[in-house]
């Protein structure tokens, strides 16, 4: 609880994904100190099931509530969503360098001609894109796409960054060797 008030507030994140029992301060704690000094969007993920702890919840400024079990599709579906209203952009279109990418419907295109890209290629595209200007290491890349941070053993980035940059362009995407990737606006 402490380690989580401590992280919330000190970075800024797109979104937060908070449960509620956690050990020293409960999440109810954790969403309170949030919500004092910070806007970012919070979605809880608890296993407390009753109507009047989502209810709780949300009065209490949480921006959604999902219950274990769930499903991960959908918890992705839902931290989208809260992303695009935080960002203020209902159609959420972003344009880069000639490549328009609809974070709604998920589809990207260039020139005006629609490209198709994978799950993985779409989702690393999506994460460099939301952070224009701002260097993406390999391993958060890695954790983004396989739920996992260790990617020392694996090419698999380089390998998709290497389909996206044949689809779209090779200027797109900028390698910083020895670093990571980064999209410019």
């Amino acid at each position: 609880g402490k380690a989580a008030i401590f992280k919330a507030t000190a970075w800024d994140y797109d979104a937060v994904v908070l449960d509620l029992m956690l050990p020293i301060k409960s999440g109810w704690e954790v969403l309170d100190a949030l919500r004092k000094v910070k806007a970012t969007p919070v979605l809880i993920l608890s296993a407390r099931d009753q109507v009047c702890d989502r209810v709780r919840g949300l009065d209490g400024g949480a921006d959604d509530y999902v219950v274990k079990p769930f499903s991960l599709v959908e918890l992705v579906a839902r931290l989208r969503a809260l992303i695009r209203r935080a960002a203020g952009n209902a159609e959420s279109i972003l344009t880069v360098g000639g490549v328009t990418i609809n974070l709604s419907k998920r589809t990207v295109e260039k020139s005006g001609r629609p490209v198709v890209l994978t799950a993985r290629e779409y989702a690393i595209l999506e994460l460099l894109t939301l952070h224009r200007g701002k260097l993406i290491t390999r391993s958060v890349i890695y954790d983004h796409i396989f739920g996992e941070d260790d990617d020392s053993l694996s090419n698999l980035v380089d390998v998709h960054v290497s389909h996206i940059r044949k689809k779209l362009g090779s200027d797109l995407i900028e390698t910083r060797r020895g670093q990571g990737y980064i999209v410019n606006d």
